[in-house]
């Protein structure tokens, strides 16, 4: 079997090569499989049932040992699909604390942190006046058939 991700595969009922789809497939595809749950009064405020979990976002879980726990998105491993939460953690046996990564399938989210992007600008912001000031007329000289930068 080939070991690369191939952008033609649309689907098999074979476990093997759904797992082989997740671990070969590209971080782009990879971060679209990070999708979680929306909790009921969510999914009518963002009129969407599931999101790409991030960091920040406070989550409950629903399946596992610690089923009904809540907490925050501690960080968001892409590679490996896998979330760390705020106060989920396991006992090693020196006694020492460590954090348990979960899979998003398991978690849903109860509080979102604000998905609006940070860096666009809105169109009041960008005006036609800021516009013409960036610009850089070019003119083509006739002669030497090059151009001519004109401020």
């Amino acid at each position: 079997m080939k070991k690369e991700f191939s952008t033609a595969w649309k689907a098999s009922k074979q476990p093997r090569k759904q797992r082989k789809f997740r671990a070969n497939a590209p971080i782009h595809i990879k971060r679209k499989l990070l999708g979680v749950n929306l909790a009921k009064d969510l999914r009518k405020k963002v009129g969407a049932r599931n999101v790409v979990i991030r960091k920040e976002d406070k989550v409950k879980i629903m399946r596992g040992k610690f089923k009904g726990k809540e907490g925050k998105i501690l960080q968001v491993f892409t590679k490996q699909g896998k979330v760390t939460i705020e106060g989920i953690q396991a006992k090693k046996q020196d006694g020492s604390k460590v954090v348990i990564k979960m899979q998003p399938s398991n978690l849903q989210i109860v509080s979102m942190v604000d998905r609006t992007a940070k860096t666009k600008k809105t169109a009041t912001e960008t005006t036609k006046k800021t516009k013409k000031k960036e610009k850089v007329e070019k003119k083509i000289d006739p002669k030497t058939k090059t151009n001519k930068e004109k401020k």
